[in-house]
């Protein structure tokens, strides 16, 4: 109880509402009993088999299910589970107010049972990423990839034994050798590259027809970042990066949890000839400006066949606050207005 005072205390001393929020989940992170305590009544993000559990307003549009601790703490009741699941939630966050948020997978109990006590759908995160506004598409994200680490993270890889967690989530520990163990991103560039004129652009075979995109690859172990750029730029269409600049950085959930960071790259028009490395990239182009632009103001192509015109990638639905305007590669490709 003395912690919980002291943690309380400092917060308010803080005139930021932002270190506020920050120490306050620090001390979740660091102290098992006030986090379990912040537990007791926290706001519950709920996934079944790593799909979160979303609800139609009245407006048609999507958000996460509003649950309270005390709402799953029923739910869990009424699908004939005990209330020790909820040792199993992963706190992820908090409320401008103070109020902890956890997440916690059912993935073993019924799930249309669960979806209709609670009237919502778990919806693939995929298609909830592109649904979700605000806020919570990141925090969805973020939970998702926190209860995936935990999922796959039970044993040591030095001794073969289990590993626990802490009761924030934050960490998992080997119960024989002591080693601490944390949650993981892999570092993965996408990075615009312009001739000055133009700007490059690619697809794999798995994309929607007509669609292409930034190029992207992860960081290979020792890389810094400007090396990773370049020797992806060289290694999928065969040209020499002679200058970049960091633009944005972001969460991005896929395939499982990656760390995007966009970039903007030039090369000289002189060494401009593509050399596509097909194993890689079913095409790669040069696009205008105006080819750009007009991809980003085009709506998603739902006939049949090919689309008329090339296609970007949708943009995701992101808060409007100044640190989170847009997704990384909406930002690159946006700021081609600069081009010249």
């Amino acid at each position: 109880m003395l912690r919980v005072l002291q943690i309380v205390r400092l917060s308010s001393r803080c005139s930021s509402s932002f270190v506020s929020r920050m120490r306050f989940l620090n001390g979740l992170k660091q102290n098992d009993d006030v986090c379990s305590a912040a537990l007791q009544n926290a706001h519950m993000f709920l996934f079944h088999r790593l799909s979160p559990l979303l609800q139609r307003n009245h407006q048609g549009t999507f958000r996460t299910a509003e649950l309270r601790t005390s709402d799953v703490q029923s739910l869990l009741e009424n699908l004939g589970s005990d209330r020790t699941l909820l040792q199993e939630a992963v706190l992820i966050g908090c409320t401008e107010q103070n109020q902890a948020q956890f997440c916690l997978d059912i993935g073993g109990l019924d799930q249309m049972a669960a979806e209709e006590l609670c009237g919502g759908t778990f919806v693939d995160l995929r298609k909830s990423f592109f649904l979700l506004s605000g806020a919570e598409a990141p925090l969805v994200a973020k939970a998702q990839a926190l209860l995936r680490w935990h999922q796959t993270s039970g044993f040591c890889s030095a001794t073969g034994q289990p590993t626990h967690r802490n009761r924030a989530g934050s960490q998992r520990t080997c119960s024989s050798s002591g080693i601490i163990y944390y949650p993981k991103m892999s570092p993965v560039v996408i990075v615009l590259v312009s001739d000055g004129e133009h700007c490059l652009l690619g697809r794999q075979a798995t994309f929607p027809r007509g669609l292409y995109s930034a190029l992207a690859g992860f960081c290979d172990m020792g890389e810094t970042l400007e090396e990773t750029l370049s020797r992806e730029v060289a290694e999928e269409v065969g040209l020499e990066v002679q200058s970049f600049s960091f633009s944005s950085s972001q969460h991005w959930p896929f395939p499982q949890s990656s760390f995007m960071m966009a970039c903007h790259a030039s090369v000289s028009p002189a060494h401009a000839q593509l050399c596509v490395d097909h194993s890689e990239l079913e095409d790669a182009r040069w696009f205008s400006q105006q080819e750009v632009l007009s991809a980003l103001q085009t709506p998603p192509h739902r006939g049949g066949g090919a689309p008329p015109h090339p296609l970007a990638p949708p943009k995701t639905r992101r808060r409007s606050s100044t640190h989170h305007r847009v997704d990384p590669e909406h930002q690159i490709l946006n700021r081609l207005r600069r081009v010249h």
